[in-house]
């Protein structure tokens, strides 16, 4: 994209604008995008809604964001609560407080401390997940996934706004990684090839190629050692 041909687009209070495509995009207050919406930088600030897609090669937003279509960004940092109603494509992704997206999320580098519920599956390179809230998908795969239950403590009492209260816990189908370690959660299989069963754990099926350690008070219905 030539930024240098493409218009800013700014919205100050409450007002609604075309989507299109623009160079840098800067929303304070309430703001609705309407239809698709290419930029190079993204900033909102408030409520913020994109009524079509997303395309930015940077993403910052701060309070109540929602995309109605699917989400493609490079980098990307949420404090807050994001919809994204399809697809959520990242190079990476820091997001504190709530997260949630209808279709399948694929994001080289995540970064979550909240809560989060996605549609889909989650394919990621790298995910770091602290929860204060619930976290649910379908499936999660990775080269490493860590997740793990956040401590209480001055940012819980501000994310207690944005995320749901059910207990902070992972329930999940399957998780399938390189490097996994895991609390709190709930899954049918977890298959890798180093897996670490935390606290707090129920696992029916954990599969591991070349180390498995067990917290004493994890729930594991079967373990195998697989590969050669």
């Amino acid at each position: 994209m030539n930024q240098a041909a493409q218009a800013d687009l700014v919205i100050n209070g409450v007002s609604t604008a075309s989507g299109g495509r623009y160079g840098n995009v800067k929303i304070d207050g309430v703001g609705t995008v309407e239809g698709d919406l290419i930029c190079d930088d993204f900033d909102c600030n408030g409520m913020t809604k994109v009524r079509g897609s997303l395309t930015a090669n940077r993403m910052d937003a701060d309070g109540m964001f929602t995309v109605d279509g699917s989400m493609s960004a490079g980098s990307s940092v949420v404090d807050g609560q994001m919809r994204v109603k399809g697809a959520l494509k990242a190079e990476s992704f820091t997001i504190n407080g709530l997260l949630r997206v209808g279709g399948d999320c694929e994001i080289e580098r995540l970064r979550l401390e909240g809560a989060f519920d996605v549609g889909g599956l989650i394919n990621a390179g790298s995910m770091n997940v602290l929860l204060h809230g619930r976290g649910k998908a379908k499936e999660i795969g990775g080269e490493t996934i860590e997740v793990k239950r956040k401590a209480r403590g001055p940012l819980s009492k501000l994310l207690t706004w944005f995320v749901p209260r059910f207990a902070p816990e992972l329930k999940v189908d399957t998780i399938e990684g390189d490097d996994i370690e895991l609390e709190y959660t709930e899954a049918v299989v977890v298959r890798g090839n180093r897996v670490v069963i935390g606290k707090g754990c129920t696992i029916d099926l954990v599969e591991y190629r070349t180390e498995l350690k067990a917290h004493p008070g994890a729930k594991i219905g079967k373990e195998a050692k697989i590969g050669g």
